[in-house]
């Protein structure tokens, strides 16, 4: 042998063709074919490429459409709503029509339990309140702004902070002496533990610690007197405040309308007595 190898010899590497590829498209080469394979070991990369990112976008995409739907659906209140403050009257929690006999009888300044209801909307709960001493006498408050009733002392406020929107029970009203803090001779409030924002229940609840800079929306309620033919009855009818409640456009947009009729319910409060300065 003259040192060449025969076609057959197994170490021979075949001789490639030239390939005719477009500039800057990627492509790979496979192991070339075995003999008596057609196969001709080309694969367009790009082409490859291509399909992966479509498939991952389209995963992503809707990965992400749900995503970005769901956050919008907490970011912004659905939007329903009422057209106008309804006129509804409230029931007390043993379902009889609260009055305001009824009022003075089971509730008074001192009560520790939250009584809530809902209006104008189904998601925005109040405060029901009853500023009256109780009859041993004590600290309390009568013909408030905004109060009804045989004194003066019956109010209710959005139990929604104005802060973050902090709902009750994370934001509480306070009975005399809950906390050592007091404001002035006041030392019965409203006051939400997230972030120490303190309200004034016997004037709008107006802000007596930051770092909310609006008061609660104060519900205007509705006292049918005996004196004028009245049943002694208690509704609410409308809702004040510089800012709607918290979280919603304004207050009747971002829920649903309450029906003719709303009963009051407990619940426990959370109570934590630290203060930011005033």
């Amino acid at each position: 042998m003259n040192g060449e190898c025969p076609p057959s010899c197994p170490f021979l590497v075949p001789s490639i063709p030239a390939l005719d590829l477009p500039v800057g498209q990627l492509h790979r080469l496979a192991p070339v074919a075995s003999p008596g394979k057609t196969d001709s070991g080309e694969v367009d990369e790009t082409k490859r490429n291509v399909i992966k990112l479509l498939a991952i976008a389209g995963v992503v995409g809707a990965a992400g459409g749900g995503l970005v739907g769901g956050t919008l659906q907490y970011a912004q209140p659905p939007l329903v709503g009422a057209k106008s403050y309804p006129t509804v009257q409230l029931i007390d929690v043993d379902g009889a029509p609260l009055t305001a006999t009824k009022v003075n009888q089971e509730y008074n300044v001192t009560t520790s339990s939250l009584l809530l209801f809902y209006y104008p909307l189904t998601n925005e709960p109040n405060f029901f309140l009853n500023l009256a001493p109780a009859t041993t006498g004590g600290p309390g408050a009568t013909n408030v702004p905004g109060g009804v009733g045989p004194t003066g002392s019956i109010v209710a406020y959005s139990a929604i902070c104005q802060h973050l929107g902090c709902p009750a029970p994370a934001i509480s009203y306070y009975p005399p002496g809950t906390c050592s803090k007091t404001f002035g001779t006041k030392n019965f409030y409203i006051h939400c533990s997230c972030h120490g924002s303190t309200y004034d229940v016997t004037d709008k609840a107006h802000n007596l610690t930051g770092p909310a800079i609006y008061p609660l929306p104060q519900v205007t309620l509705l006292w049918k007197d005996p004196a004028d033919g009245g049943d002694d009855s208690l509704w609410a009818i409308g809702e004040t405040g510089p800012e709607p409640v918290n979280g919603h456009f304004t207050t009747l947009a971002g829920g649903y309308q309450v029906p003719t009729t709303v009963q009051l319910f407990k619940e426990s409060p959370i109570i934590l007595c630290q203060f930011p300065s005033v």
